[in-house]
């Protein structure tokens, strides 16, 4: 259970991926919307 365990936090932020042990954050709804008003324009 190490940097090289796929499934474990630790190889998550090893690789740089994400997934159960590791979720993604997650944006509030005002920085959403400033981002989708910058893309927008």
């Amino acid at each position: 259970m190490g940097k090289g365990d796929i499934k474990s936090r630790k190889g998550k932020v090893h690789r740089g991926t994400f997934g159960a042990n590791r979720p993604r954050r997650k944006q509030n709804k005002l920085a959403r919307k400033l981002k989708l008003k910058l893309e927008k324009a």
